[in-house]
């Protein structure tokens, strides 16, 4: 009975999670699937993947169907022997994104109860967590590897504070199970970010067991980490070694280009260059958009309805009343610093509230971490707007320029807010009244005073985009001028909104403080406003309306006239579709040289912006394109023929040598690709620089897989043919007549070989070594997770029967 009791409130929470994550995406009971804008160019791009996968039975690893050819370990890969995924498949059990909300819930009540909050404070600083507008809007975009990452963050926190705290094996256990699952979700920024946290929090316990100079409990805390870590590490080595192995050609990786394709010096020391890695950065007063939610204006896309001055102006216009409601339902109101934003990182009134009354009623010195945590990100999320900082990071912090998009280090603050939240509103009724009243009367004039300076400083700010300029050229300067004053009424709106919010949080503790409200009751109280808080806010960006029937997500692309008219083509080719270089839904039809992938291939990229850009007809020769998809001034699209295409395979006749990646480049400014192939000689050797025609001598598909292709030659001389095939040394392996062969690097992406006089069968298979190797560690370390699982279990309940500890 004692141990029904202990986890029935446990129990009742997880159930909660379940109901208000299928109540909150409650479409999804009808069948129906939310509509992701990142979710429909991965599906485009994973098309051929999963279609080779359910005929063939196997996993590719590869994929023809985007940027000319690339590694499909970013794009959903299957890898053998992942019982970690499995393990995570089994948590994500409801409908998505349903599955992703409980993720969120349910490691944070983890987290909770490590910190001694009790269950039901637990739970609603779960519901707080996961319904923050930014949790919410990545959701809604299709953002699913972030969203999953930063779902286990809460997990890994309370593994590492159990060991810290000399629960060895409860932690360690957890921190291996959480940080694998966290690896496993496959994102690694959201990955690093936590490490940044990680060692903030490590630093507060090193100092602590340094003070106390118990030097042999920081030993088994590293200790236990340690091998934690080294098992997490192992259960995820296929995908980490495979995605180590492809990130130096991707975009990720440094350009050894000296050149932009301007003609001007590459100057960028940096994997990526730094305005690129910072074009996403919160604005410094921006940031307090995260406690009163459209203090710089909401969203790109932002309805702001009937009552609004753009709507009278659309009236005054002549615009009828259903056109103009129409119109007003997506305006671009957001005039901060970031290019394109979706919703604001709102956090919630409540909870900054509640975060503030923490810092002066908890006396665990472990507030200072998140606090500190929460500053950290926060800093690092300004980017370019405070360049000391972000530099200074980019150029000596290792790894920290592999990502992109810095403002999202702000998921550490709203991890950090949330759990100091948690403490404030339980600290406070450990309390004396007198204290009580103090912790009220600060955090009050703090959060109210924030509230007060903003409307007192309204006068200061312009409430001007830059796109305005575009708005006022198209629509007329009264257009901006009205969606200037809608501006200016969402931020003082809101600003009564966050104020509202925090005077009723602040009021309810009072009448608690004053006996006129049961504690029980006034927790309630409070977690239902705050939960309330930041629903209605998130609710206005993703809601019902983003839910469409399955069949539309699954096959979000339409077949046009112009895909019909290129899909009679039955041979093999590629296709260009010049208003979509960036998009995936030429990859949904066809083998396309662009693509949707945040990691594409870099020298793919480098040909698109030195060569394709500028018109070189000849470097889509050489890609096979055969097909270009254009529009006409009206918009229509039609499909233009290359009857120059090279073809999947040809014999060139003449080898030009240069001796860097600039000279290949440069190189191609005026190549006669079908009978010409460039070659680094400093990284690639043939035996000849000329090699004898054959006018008769021909080389063609006659089997095509994405991971292997089979070519027929014929030639009465030793001859050196290039492949329209995307170059990559880490898994092609080539073989003439079944004996492996060399292959080399020609024309700045492609793959030559040299081919014996005569007739001869050639391949080239994909058979990545990676895989293996990290198969087997992942084997491996599969069966010593096991063992670890089954002696922690074993240790506990011996500790639990001694009365010493508490078993798993």
């Amino acid at each position: 009975m004692k141990i029904i009791n202990k986890f029935y409130p446990h129990a009742l929470a997880i159930l909660g999670f379940i109901l208000i994550s299928l109540i909150y995406f409650y479409p999804v009971l009808q069948g129906k699937q939310i509509s992701q804008s990142d979710i429909v160019q991965y599906t485009g791009m994973a098309k051929e993947q999963n279609d080779f996968r359910a005929t063939d039975n196997i996993e590719p690893f590869w994929t023809n169907s985007a940027f000319g050819g690339m590694p499909t370990y970013q794009l959903g890969a299957k890898y053998p022997h992942d019982y970690i995924g499995a393990i995570d498949d089994a948590l994500r059990f409801l409908p998505r994104p349903a599955d992703y909300l409980f993720l969120y819930f349910l490691g944070f009540y983890g987290l909770m109860l490590v910190l001694k909050i009790d269950p039901l404070k637990a739970f609603f600083g779960a519901l707080a967590f996961g319904l923050s507008t930014y949790m919410i809007i990545i959701l809604g975009v299709g953002h699913n590897a972030k969203a999953h990452a930063i779902a286990y963050m809460p997990l890994v926190i309370a593994g590492f504070i159990l060991v810290f705290q000399k629960k060895y094996i409860l932690g360690g256990l957890i921190t291996l199970f959480a940080t694998a699952l966290e690896i496993s979700a496959n994102h690694f920024q959201m990955t690093y970010y936590l490490l940044i946290f990680l060692l903030i929090l490590s630093g507060y316990f090193i100092y602590q067991q340094v003070q106390e100079k118990d030097y042999k409990a920081m030993l088994y805390s590293f200790g236990t980490l340690l091998v934690a870590g080294i098992f997490a590490i192992g259960a995820n080595a296929t995908n980490l070694l495979a995605t180590t192995e492809y990130t130096d050609f991707s975009i990720r990786g440094k350009s050894e280009l000296t050149f932009n394709p301007n003609g001007s010096k590459n100057e960028t020391t940096s994997s990526m260059s730094k305005d690129y890695i910072t074009e996403y950065s919160y604005g410094i007063v921006e940031s307090l958009n995260l406690v009163v939610p459209r203090l710089f204006g909401g969203s790109n896309n932002e309805a702001v309805g009937r009552d609004s001055h753009m709507y009278e102006f659309m009236i005054g216009q002549g615009v009828p009343e259903a056109q103009a409601t129409d119109f007003v339902s997506g305006m671009p109101t957001y005039w901060g610093d970031q290019p394109i934003v979706a919703a604001p990182a709102y956090i919630g009134a409540v909870v900054f509230f509640l975060a503030v009354l923490a810092l002066f009623t908890d006396k665990r010195k472990i507030k200072y971490v998140f606090l500190s945590g929460a500053i950290v990100a926060l800093i690092l999320s300004w980017g370019k707007n405070f360049s000391l900082i972000t530099d200074f990071f980019i150029d000596y912090i290792p790894l920290y320029d592999k990502f992109r998009a810095v403002s999202s280090i702000q998921v550490v603050l709203e991890l950090c807010f949330p759990v100091l939240a948690m403490m404030g509103l339980q600290s406070f009724f450990q309390l004396d009244k007198k204290a009580q009243w103090k912790g009220i009367y600060e955090s009050a004039i703090l959060g109210l005073g924030i509230i007060v300076i903003l409307f007192l400083s309204k006068s200061m700010f312009s409430f001007s985009s830059a796109n305005d300029g575009a708005y006022e050229q198209s629509y007329g300067p009264e257009f901006v001028n009205a969606l200037k004053l809608d501006r200016m009424s969402l931020y003082s709106a809101d600003l009564l909104r966050s104020g509202f919010f925090m005077l009723v949080t602040a009021g309810i503790l009072w009448f608690a403080m004053k006996d006129r409200l049961a504690q029980k009751s006034a927790i309630i109280t409070v977690g239902l406003v705050m939960v309330a808080d930041l629903f209605f806010v998130a609710k206005n960006y993703v809601s019902a309306k983003d839910f469409v029937r399955g069949s539309e997500v699954t096959m979000p692309f339409t077949e046009t006239p112009t895909d019909a008219q290129i899909l009679k083509d039955t041979s093999n080719y590629r296709v260009f579709e010049v208003a979509d270089v960036l998009g995936a839904r030429a990859s949904y039809f066809h083998k396309s040289i662009g693509g949707y992938s945040a990691v594409r291939p870099r020298r793919m990229q480098q040909l698109v912006d030195y060569q394709i850009a500028k018109n070189n007809i000849e470097v889509l020769s050489m890609l096979n394109v055969k097909y270009v998809i254009q529009r006409d001034k009206e918009g229509n699209e039609f499909p233009t023929a290359n009857p120059d295409a090279n073809g999947n395979a040809w014999f060139i006749t003449q080898v030009e040598s240069v001796t860097s990646a600039d000279g290949e480049m440069k190189a191609l400014d005026s190549l006669d690709s079908k009978n010409v192939a460039i070659i680094n000689e400093k990284e690639f050797k043939v035996s000849k620089k000329a090699f004898p025609k054959d006018d008769l001598a021909t080389i063609n598909l006659s089997s095509y897989k994405p991971n292997h292709l089979i070519y027929n030659s014929n030639n009465s001389n030793e001859g050196l043919a290039v492949f329209s095939e995307m170059y990559y040394g880490k898994g092609w392996n080539a073989y003439i007549d079944g004996k492996n062969a060399d292959h080399i690097r020609v024309d700045y992406v492609l793959r030559g070989l040299q081919i014996p006089a005569g007739k001869h069968t050639v391949e080239f298979k994909f058979e990545p070594q990676v895989i293996k190797t990290g198969s087997t560690i992942t084997l491996i370390s599969g069966f010593g997770i096991l063992l670890l699982l089954v002696g922690g279990i074993y240790f506990e309940k011996k500790r639990f029967d001694k009365g010493e500890g508490t078993a798993i």
